[in-house]
């Protein structure tokens, strides 16, 4: 079985062969992801991958609600927490990005349907036959990182919009040798 070559131990091949690439349409998993995505600026996603179940407990399992009412006391709680990236500005965008989460919603019903409507809905499949050929962003990532940071988001530029696109299976990066390109665009009969 052939997979992607960037899982390289236990926990990134699990999250590849179980996640990267799944189509998500689930408010709490689009907070989740854009919140992780953007702790990562920096870091290895390996790093967030192992602190992620921490991230869930401390951020109420990802729930926007939740998160936008934090108080400076809980930030500063949270700058105290090995289990998570102790960055005072990553993790104040997360509250930020809470509130602006909930804006969204309030306009769009659902920040999934916001996301989704800057590929026209469907899951853009990359076809590329090496790591190399996969871009770090694009015309969907620079359009939805324009709109995010005007709508009062942080960390989120064109980079970390296009892996949020990623993981999130609004684009589909796995290589077309790996076993999952085939089971996400529907070609596998198993899928």
């Amino acid at each position: 079985m052939q997979r992607c070559a960037w899982p390289q131990n236990e926990l990134s091949i699990r999250y590849h062969d179980e996640e990267w690439g799944v189509p998500i349409h689930d408010d709490h998993a689009w907070f989740e992801i854009l919140t992780l995505e953007g702790a990562q600026a920096g870091l290895s996603w390996d790093t967030i991958l192992k602190k992620r179940e921490r991230y869930r407990h401390v951020f109420d399992q990802f729930d926007p609600i939740k998160v936008a009412r934090f108080s400076d006391q809980k930030v500063e709680s949270l700058l105290l927490d090995p289990g998570i990236v102790r960055n005072k500005l990553k993790v104040r965008s997360t509250i930020d990005n809470a509130k602006a989460f909930l804006r969204v919603q309030a306009e769009c019903e659902t920040f999934d349907a916001f996301i989704w409507k800057f590929v026209g809905g469907k899951v853009t499949h990359g076809q590329r036959r090496s790591h190399t050929e996969i871009p770090a962003r694009s015309s969907q990532s620079d359009a939805l990182s324009k709109e995010l940071k005007r709508r009062g988001f942080r960390f989120v530029g064109t980079t970390i919009c296009y892996a949020m696109l990623q993981a999130a299976g609004v684009v589909n990066d796995h290589l077309i040798e790996c076993y999952r390109y085939d089971e996400l665009t529907g070609l596998n009969p198993s899928s």
